[in-house]
């Protein structure tokens, strides 16, 4: 079992450090870095393995087109130094994930164009290019964003992690993309990108337990892996970045807790937690899953 790190944006917001949309956890970059340090600090001594660096908002989404094209790779090397300064400050033995975000927006596979792949993951690939252990693709949401980004990536033998958000409807039988393709597909386009590790994130534990016993049903020799958000369950049209303030009152370290233990049984050696998930959390899973 490994364990991974919370929320970096919500526990940003929880500690003060400057947060707003439409910037959401980028802004912290150039104007408080030193919290975002502290944040990777808190989750390692609570117990994470691995840490995954802050840069999820930087892309013109969150941050706008001007500033993407001008300071795009400063505030990647920015997330990249306050992880490393962080691990190093731990004196652990901890792995960073270079986070290949999503280009177009949480939740909006709606929003994807694929002929602007290139130049908004570019910039990204190629700053975090040789300062990360691993690539992890995250949040998400369809399959040929995932294809397209992993084209771009170099050919350094470095493990590809991709993590998918799911559709919040806990009465579904079976779990779908955002995009609504089905994890039959994904197992296909994952076969062919020889993907280290399949993860869920960014949806409700329940919808996220659906997905992984189905994944191991459909790929049984992959590292599977789960990280749930705090949020209420969202329509298909919400984003990520709705509801700031509200989160799910039933999930405290206790409760998520139940939830990783049934994700572990169903197969899951990677966890963590998403939205809303604190180093409270993360404690509480590294004192069941590693003492």
């Amino acid at each position: 079992m490994k364990i991974l790190d919370g929320g970096v944006g919500r526990e940003l917001a929880r500690r003060g450090a400057p947060f707003k949309q439409p910037e959401w956890s980028a802004l912290a970059l150039w104007e408080a870095p030193e919290i975002v340090k502290e944040v990777h600090l808190d989750f390692i001594r609570s117990g994470s393995e691995v840490i995954t660096t802050n840069n999820y908002a930087v892309v013109p989404f969150h941050i706008g087109q001007e500033r993407f094209a001008t300071q795009a790779r400063e505030l990647v090397q920015v997330a990249i130094d306050q992880a490393k300064l962080a691990v190093q400050e731990s004196g652990k033995d901890v792995k960073i994930a270079g986070c290949l975000p999503p280009l177009f927006g949480s939740y909006r596979a709606d929003l994807f164009e694929p002929e602007h792949v290139a130049e908004i993951a570019q910039p990204i690939i190629d700053t975090l290019n040789g300062q990360v252990d691993f690539w992890l693709a995250e949040t998400q949401s369809c399959l040929k964003e995932v294809e397209m980004v992993h084209q771009l990536l170099p050919k350094d033998d470095k493990d590809y992690w991709v993590s998918f958000t799911l559709q919040d409807d806990i009465q579904q039988e079976r779990a779908h993309l955002r995009s609504g393709e089905n994890l039959e597909q994904v197992a296909d386009v994952l076969k062919r990108l020889h993907a280290k590790a399949v993860l869920f994130n960014c949806c409700q534990p329940e919808v996220i337990l659906k997905a992984v016993q189905e994944i191991r049903q459909l790929l049984p020799e992959i590292i599977i892996g789960a990280y749930a958000n705090a949020f209420p369950p969202q329509d298909e049209n919400a984003t990520a970045n709705d509801g700031l303030d509200e989160v799910r009152q039933d999930l405290d370290p206790q409760a998520y807790l139940y939830f990783a233990q049934q994700w572990q049984q169903a197969g899951a050696t990677l966890i963590g937690g998403c939205c809303g998930i604190t180093p409270a959390h993360i404690g509480e899973l590294s004192k069941f899953f590693k003492e």
